[in-house]
């Protein structure tokens, strides 16, 4: 690993029940862990899926006055007009970037492999997933936005992920991410990729969290992405 992540702990796994022939990187969200995510993803587990749930390392976040608390990046706001933490946000990319590196290492090619976070975390996969010459099968998005969007469609020329899927799922009572920019992502993501990969789905009364109807509909798009190998 290389930049900011050296001073976070080794990820949360969920090991594949049997070979791993696929992997969900899956991103948390501010001033959290990958321990909760790991275990909602043991809740969903597809036997030949092994789940990484990686650990944001700590830093003061402006957001909320400076305090110390894992996050990707810095947050100045999250109004779809805030500034934003350009470089933190590039540089946390390339840490994530290193991770699929490192599966790909590990036996797992990149196609096989599902980008996704909530929050911040999935802010982080969408713009990993847009700005990376490596292939992967696609995103899972909860209650978050595209960050650097303006930076787009240019930074997004050299992407290998125009045909990627993606799911994204937001609660319509959010008070932190509002639901209007996440439908407002959606209809970006549809201008950068193929429009008819992107499913944007929303769950009446869920706040800045996600649901058990969430889980399942999470569970379904991997299981579609990432099929068993006949082989197995």
């Amino acid at each position: 690993m290389c930049g900011n992540n050296m001073s976070a702990p080794l990820p949360a796994i969920v090991p594949a029940a049997r070979k791993a022939t696929a992997a969900v990187i899956f991103l948390h969200g501010l001033g959290d862990t990958g321990h909760g995510w790991a275990e909602a993803f043991a809740g969903i587990r597809i036997p030949h899926v092994k789940y990484i749930c990686p650990h944001a390392p700590t830093m003061p976040v402006s957001l909320n006055m400076r305090m110390s608390m894992p996050s990707w990046f810095d947050i100045y706001g999250l109004s779809p007009d805030a500034d934003e933490d350009e470089a933190g946000i590039k540089r946390a990319s390339e840490n994530i970037k290193a991770l699929i590196d490192q599966e790909v290492k590990n036996g797992i090619p990149s196609h096989r492999i599902i980008l996704g976070g909530f929050s911040q975390g999935g802010a982080l996969s969408l713009y990993t997933a847009l700005t990376t010459q490596q292939k992967v099968a696609g995103v899972v998005a909860l209650s978050c936005w595209l960050p650097l969007r303006k930076s787009f469609p240019q930074a997004a020329a050299n992407s290998a992920n125009k045909d990627m899927h993606v799911l994204q799922c937001h609660g319509d009572a959010d008070p932190l991410v509002p639901f209007i920019f996440g439908a407002q992502t959606a209809e970006k993501m549809k201008s950068l990729i193929n429009p008819a990969n992107i499913t944007f789905k929303s769950y009446r009364g869920l706040p800045h969290s996600a649901c058990p109807e969430e889980m399942i509909d999470v569970k379904r798009f991997l299981e579609k992405q990432l099929p068993a190998i006949s082989d197995e």
